[in-house]
């Protein structure tokens, strides 16, 4: 449960996260009780962060090192980068994948929201691969955050400025998001500026 957003405007991609822990319905944990409340974590140039189990941060980080190759430019890269961390999830990490009985695939049960300079990218459960051309939220507080999101977008405001809105609109709304947040903004290469 948390508010997490990522932006593209112009030149400029952004991602911003709030800092607020939750277990279960009735427990959380906020930034002053928490070393490590950043729930954005780098691999290469690329930004990344997580909505789902607080247990995914540390598997997905140790999981993206331990990979030969990973590849975050395209949607497809990133497709392959996920189907070939599937399996490894699954058999070092003990991840569940089971979701619905009717599902097509199996689950790796976390959402994955990212910003690099080639783009704005969001990973599914069952590897679905997204690329946004203006801006998108995951976590419980997203409704808030899209809706912030929509009605800032055309305004003189910065990817980075929006993302924060984003973050903080969520956080005000969200029962399972808290202030403060962290926040990057990266310049898109010449190739994805089009």
């Amino acid at each position: 449960m948390t508010t997490i957003v990522v932006v593209r405007k112009g030149n400029e991609v952004a991602i911003a996260a709030d800092s607020q822990t939750t277990f279960g319905d009735d427990h959380k944990l906020l930034a002053g009780y928490d070393r490590f409340h950043n729930k954005i974590f780098q691999v290469g140039q690329s930004h990344l962060a997580i909505s789902g189990s607080a247990a995914h941060d540390l598997v997905l980080q140790t999981a993206l090192k331990g990979l030969k190759k990973s590849d975050f430019a395209t949607r497809q890269g990133i497709f392959d980068t996920f189907r070939k961390l599937h399996p490894k999830l699954k058999d070092a990490y003990y991840l569940r994948p089971e979701e619905e009985e009717d599902d097509p695939y199996e689950s790796s049960q976390m959402m994955v929201v990212m910003a690099n300079p080639h783009g704005i990218f969001g990973v599914y459960p069952m590897r679905e691969v997204y690329e946004f051309s203006r801006f998108w939220a995951i976590g419980s507080g997203r409704k808030f955050a899209m809706g912030a999101l929509f009605a800032a977008y055309d305004s003189d405001l910065s990817a980075l400025e929006l993302a924060e809105l984003g973050v903080k609109a969520g956080c005000e709304f969200d029962v399972s998001s808290s202030l403060p947040m962290t926040s990057y903004a990266l310049t898109l290469s010449e190739e994805s500026k089009s």
